[in-house]
């Protein structure tokens, strides 16, 4: 039985210890970043009754919270720094967890099969050795390289440092989106309902280009517009202007300008790889790792946003999703204490824009045929679900959860109807996919 003890009721320490051996489990696990991902791997590495060294390293100061508020109910004001943190404070001493907070780790070497960090904290040089590393280093924002990009109301959204910049400037005035993404166009939804005249300005010629299909990328467009949002496609920001040092719009390649007492940079984010150019590890857009979240070196795991899977054909992919790094961390937890791997369910992702509810599951790339299911009693509800090779791959449902969870289940179990199964838009989805659930 564990020494250990949770604060969470879905995390059973003791009777389900893994099979692996006391020798081939390692003594010290050492885990760099502490969001979603590393703080599951620590909750299922102690429920398995691993009772090593177990330490959590974290370039922020903040304990580690849920990033998904973050655009949303923080930018509204609804939640608070407490109110997201993913544990209670006391749950990592409670559960022998060393996390270190405001610590960079910046350099690592692996010798006779142990792992050194060096690492700053508090401006103090420390080293940690350890027998199995996991990098959970997330990725940082992208940023603008255009004239007048550093001024202080050009911001950027990814942790909690730059929410409260964020909800900090919301109210001056007129708030420019550059980038059509989840994360741009939740934030633009958030300030127009607290009734802040929002822009979102988009290079291509449709929102959410690398994440959804076109037909769920224009029911978002119109959708947005309602919101009375002012969205500019194929339009291409050049300057961002100031006046005496305020910010007073971005300039827009065809010479327009767009009024902007602030401006959100939601461009996307860059994996935090340099640690692993350290070790030598394959880099590709992220770290690359295996089915089991292993590195190319066999040893190191990998999980989270930092990472970049490879499918069965060789193609490779990343997946930023709270659903991805609690399956990452599921099966790190397993590989680290000699566990059987279990299997991995489809994956999933979810996005709340106004009120927009998007959620997908499964991967649309490789797709041959689109089947739009459409119920004319409520337009508001629309599934765009994708085929390969006249087999289900993945959907994307809008407004219907329902809907994506009986989706969701199917592709979870390997259920793969056909187009003609499922384009009968008059008997529910649920009934249609029935035969999963027998």
């Amino acid at each position: 039985m564990s020494p250990f003890r949770t604060s969470r009721s879905d995390v059973a320490v003791g009777p389900d210890r893994v099979g692996g051996s006391e020798a081939s489990t390692p003594r010290s696990v050492a885990v760099v970043g502490a969001s979603h991902a590393a703080v599951h791997l620590a909750d299922r590495l102690r429920a398995v009754g691993y009772t090593g060294d177990l330490t959590l390293i974290s370039h922020e100061k903040h304990l580690p919270y849920q990033r998904p508020p973050l655009s949303k109910a923080m930018l509204k004001g609804e939640a608070s720094a407490d109110s997201v943190l993913l544990r209670d404070p006391a749950y990592y001493s409670d559960n022998g967890i060393d996390l270190r907070i405001g610590t960079d780790v910046v350099g690592v070497t692996r010798t006779d099969g142990r792992y050194t960090l060096e690492m700053i904290r508090e401006n103090r040089g420390e080293t940690l050795s350890v027998d199995r590393l996991v990098l959970a280093t997330g990725a940082r924002a992208r940023t603008l390289e255009l004239p007048g990009a550093n001024h202080p109301d050009v911001l950027v959204l990814r942790e909690m440092d730059d929410a409260h910049q964020l909800l900090a400037r919301v109210a001056h005035g007129p708030v420019a989106v550059i980038g059509g993404g989840f994360i741009g166009l939740e934030v633009a939804a958030t300030a127009r309902a607290l009734g802040v005249d929002v822009t979102v300005i988009e290079a291509g010629d449709r929102l959410l280009a690398r994440a959804v299909g076109p037909s769920t990328a224009e029911t978002l467009l119109t959708a947005h517009r309602a919101m009375a949002t002012a969205v500019e496609l194929g339009a291409m920001p050049v300057e961002i202007v100031a006046d005496g040092g305020r910010l007073v719009g971005v300039r827009l390649e065809d010479g327009r300008m767009v009024p902007a007492a602030t401006v959100l940079v939601g461009i996307g984010a860059s994996p935090r790889t340099e640690l692993a150019d350290q070790l030598g590890l394959d880099t590709d857009g992220g770290v690359v790792v295996d089915g089991k979240c292993l590195a190319s070196d066999g040893h190191t795991v990998a999980i989270g946003d930092c990472t970049v899977h490879v499918s069965e054909t060789g193609r490779r992919f990343r997946l930023e999703s709270v659903d991805n790094a609690t399956e990452q961390a599921t099966v790190a937890a397993s590989v680290i204490t000699g566990a059987e791997v279990p299997p991995r369910g489809a994956p999933w992702f979810w996005s709340d824009q106004g009120d927009q509810k998007l959620q997908i599951v499964g991967l649309i790339g490789g797709h041959t045929t689109v089947l739009v299911r459409v119920d004319p009693e409520r337009p508001r509800r629309r599934v765009a679900l994708y085929f390969a090779d006249d087999a289900l791959v993945a959907a994307e449902c809008l407004n219907s959860p329902a809907d994506f969870v009986a989706l969701r289940s199917a592709l979870g179990r390997g259920y793969r109807p056909s187009a003609d199964i499922l384009a009968d838009t008059s008997v529910p989805l649920k009934k249609l996919l029935a035969p999963v659930r027998t």
